[in-house]
């Protein structure tokens, strides 16, 4: 098994790819906010690969997960800034994105859940984040 195999890794590679392409902002913007959840999304996916890398240390694993939930903690809000001073104007992005994030934010925390718990069994099911 590999990391590519993860759903919550699929669906962080889906969404680096949407935020980056799905909406413009005003060029001042491109250069703060959107640097920052740019950076944060690609946190999100990159940490599981980090953790999977060191997952024969179960505290290593975890720590690394805990990184990538905590940025899907700070996209949203970074998202929000920028819907609320009007330079994401397009709600139904915002809320598409805003959605998307929580959704994965949730598979992140019950795959956490469950590399806590059967983090010695043979294999950790990439099924275990639905």
């Amino acid at each position: 098994m590999s990391y590519k195999n993860l759903e919550i890794w699929t669906l962080s590679k889906e969404l680096v790819i949407e935020i980056k392409t799905t909406f413009q902002l005003p060029k001042f913007e491109q250069f703060e906010e959107a640097q920052l959840i740019r950076r944060s999304m690609k946190s999100v996916k990159s940490n599981p690969v980090e953790g999977y890398g060191r997952r024969r240390y179960k505290q290593e694993f975890i720590r690394f997960l805990i990184f990538s939930i905590s940025s899907l903690y700070e996209t949203p809000d970074h998202l929000e800034t920028l819907f609320d001073t009007g330079s994401l104007n397009d709600k139904f992005i915002f809320e598409d994105l805003s959605k998307k994030i929580i959704m994965l934010r949730k598979k992140f925390i019950r795959f956490l859940k469950v590399v806590e718990l059967h983090h010695n069994d043979k294999q950790i099911s990439s099924k275990s984040t639905k």
